[in-house]
């Protein structure tokens, strides 16, 4: 099963593409129609879609991550 997911930050506009086996991160470029349309409505309006993942932490930088701090 590929390690993909969806990743938006709170006050910022626009998506994230996170692929955890490649290795990668990218902007979502491609037109959000369907479902994913529903995911932006939300993200717009100041609510959060989660769904699949069952940990996701926003921090300051990887530093922090490292060394166990979080605002939580």
């Amino acid at each position: 099963m590929a390690k993909v997911a969806i990743l938006g930050f709170v006050g910022e506009a626009g998506l994230y593409v996170v692929d955890i086996d490649a290795g990668t991160v990218a902007p979502l470029t491609a037109p959000v129609k369907g479902g994913l349309q529903a995911v932006v409505d939300v993200q717009n309006a100041g609510g959060s879609v989660i769904r699949g993942v069952n940990v996701a932490v926003s921090v300051d930088s990887a530093e922090d991550i490292s060394n166990g701090r979080f605002d939580g």
